[in-house]
């Protein structure tokens, strides 16, 4: 059984390095594939000096193509299992082995928990709803008193270890989502495709927390970019694997008022939006519907 971690990163040099040794702390993994984004904060210059990585430099082609590139590189080289992850996360010595101790026959996805602050971190679910456009698409969040591996539909591309069955099966991530919902899409494509996906508890990993001193401004202000993304693939999203119209085109055109109704009314107010954004908000929900992705 071969074993490869797959990690993305975009400028975050001393997080990586903590991620690295992190996993260099893990005897059961085969080779850690580093993915660089275009880093430009001297991550990409560090990682050329690493003999122990294989590491892969592209442009920035988001979270989603660099899990692509990464997935497809490591199920080429023959890898059974794919451990994927961004660059703020780190798990613990055993996290690997807890997640292993529960494969079996049918099982695709391995997910760990993940700790925030000393906090379990937790948003995972167990039920994908595409008929109710009223109600969350994220059905059965799990909570932190979840003792034991359930199954569960809903994850994130921080640590699932990827059996290479599923590959085979579904191919690789979404590359032209960038960021948002591609770890929710290819979840999803793995449980349609009969896998079970298992949110195992017992194997843990770190998640690093962010704009704790920011104001509501200042921290809306630094996602914001972000936040077109997620409308744009909230909506491909619901399009596509939508059950009625409601949900195709109603349940993200919610999503897309809110963001805009925020910046309309703050816009005045407070730097976080502006008057330009509103429409920005609008032509990416239509991008969503009409299935029209890639990098802005």
């Amino acid at each position: 059984m071969k074993i490869a971690a797959v990690v993305v990163t975009f400028n975050r040099f001393k997080l990586l390095q903590k991620t690295v040794s992190c996993l260099q702390n893990i005897g059961r993994l085969d080779e850690i594939v580093v993915v660089d984004n275009g880093c430009t904060d001297g991550t990409s210059e560090w990682l050329d000096t690493q003999e122990k990585l294989h590491v892969i430099h592209q442009e920035n082609v988001g979270g989603s193509g660099g899990f692509y590139t990464g997935m497809k590189y490591a199920y080429e080289a023959g890898f059974d299992w794919l451990w994927c992850m961004d660059d703020d996360v780190f798990p613990d010595a055993n996290c690997l082995d807890k997640l292993l101790e529960c494969s079996a026959p049918g099982v695709g996805i391995l997910c760990p928990r993940r700790f925030q602050a000393g906090k379990i971190f937790v948003n995972e679910c167990t039920h994908i709803n595409l008929s109710n456009p009223f109600a969350s698409l994220h059905q059965g969040k799990l909570t932190p008193a979840v003792s034991a591996p359930v199954e569960i539909q809903g994850m994130v591309f921080e640590g699932p270890l990827i059996h290479r069955d599923v590959v085979a099966s579904i191919g690789y991530p979404n590359k032209d989502l960038f960021i948002f919902y591609d770890d929710t899409d290819y979840s999803y494509r793995t449980v349609l495709a009969g896998f079970k996906v298992l949110y195992v508890p017992d194997a843990h990993m770190q998640k690093e927390l962010f704009f704790t001193q920011d104001t509501w401004v200042e921290k809306t202000r630094k996602k914001k970019w972000k936040r077109l993304y997620q409308v744009r693939n909230s909506a491909y999203f619901n399009h596509r694997y939508g059950k009625n119209i409601l949900v195709k085109y109603g349940r993200a055109f919610q999503g897309m008022m809110g963001y805009a109704l925020v910046a309309l009314f703050s816009a005045p107010f407070a730097k976080a939006y502006n008057w330009a954004d509103i429409p920005r908000f609008w032509k990416v929900y239509r991008d969503g519907v009409n299935e029209r992705l890639g990098k802005f």
